[in-house]
């Protein structure tokens, strides 16, 4: 008997679906794509996405058609940096890990998604290559930057504690996401040693940390719904109405990409 519920009920709703690109990984000599759990489950779960995970290994010569069937991008935090070539810096962080296929295929995945009017939600990683990828640069040492809080995490801390509530946000006022969140002010985790400095063409601040660092962006000029944070709502999202309400944005997005409904929540 099949398990497909399509099969079962012909006139479900099909979800949208949702391109993640995967991270390279190296384990015991051998090369792996991998993406966190604590990702998908929240596009499942709360946006009620269907994710579709793309290996970066294999060069951009089939982003088209990835894209063909998109309603949607989704931009993931890693533990490695991009390449700081890639916004004319020199590498200042040697010892961090690099993930140079990602930072190739998604550079131009974005464009070709803004291209395309579809929704892209970015994290961590997810907001800065968005950032680089319109141009932008990076703070590629916040904390040795003068005026700028350390955003790391304590590594030797419990996971539990490294993804707690480290500091405030302030978002603009007025704007959709200030809206959506009915509050101006929330409560974020704080796990990077790098940020925004220079911000790409089209992007524009939508939150600030305390010390003034942008932990949010959109960009209501050149895209329909494009959005990235800094911190990290994927993190037991399901327990955060704040991450919740996100994530539920982020998935509404897609469902009208999907529809064909004329998106403009991110204005």
């Amino acid at each position: 008997m099949s398990n497909n519920n399509s099969t079962k009920n012909p006139s479900a709703k099909r979800k949208p679906v949702v391109l993640m690109s995967m991270g390279t990984q190296e384990r015991k000599g051998h090369d792996y794509q991998v993406m966190t759990h604590k990702y998908i489950t929240p596009l499942v779960e709360i946006a009620g996405c269907v994710p579709v995970l793309v290996p970066t290994c294999c060069g951009t010569d089939d982003l088209e058609q990835y894209l063909d069937m998109a309603d949607g991008v989704y931009l993931t935090g890693a533990g490695s940096n991009i390449d700081p070539t890639l916004y004319g810096q020199e590498n200042l962080t040697p010892e961090k890990g690099q993930d140079r296929d990602r930072d190739l295929f998604d550079l131009p995945l974005i464009k070709a998604a803004i291209a395309r009017g579809l929704p892209i939600f970015g994290i961590c990683r997810g907001m800065q290559e968005i950032n680089v990828a319109l141009g932008g640069d990076m703070y590629q040492k916040l904390y040795a930057e003068p005026g700028f809080n350390d955003h790391r995490e304590n590594s030797d801390d419990p996971v539990a504690v490294q993804y707690g509530e480290a500091h405030k946000v302030r978002i603009e006022s007025g704007s959709w996401l200030a809206k959506v969140l009915g509050s101006e002010e929330i409560g974020v985790n704080s796990l990077h040693g790098q940020g925004l400095k220079t911000l790409g063409k089209g992007l524009e601040p939508l939150a600030r940390a305390e010390d003034g660092l942008v932990e949010a962006i959109h960009a209501p000029s050149i895209s329909p719904f494009l959005f990235a944070v800094q911190w990290h709502p994927e993190w037991q999202a399901a327990l955060n109405p704040d991450s919740v309400k996100i994530f539920e944005a982020f998935g509404e997005a897609c469902r009208q990409r999907q529809a064909g409904v004329p998106l403009n929540l991110a204005s």
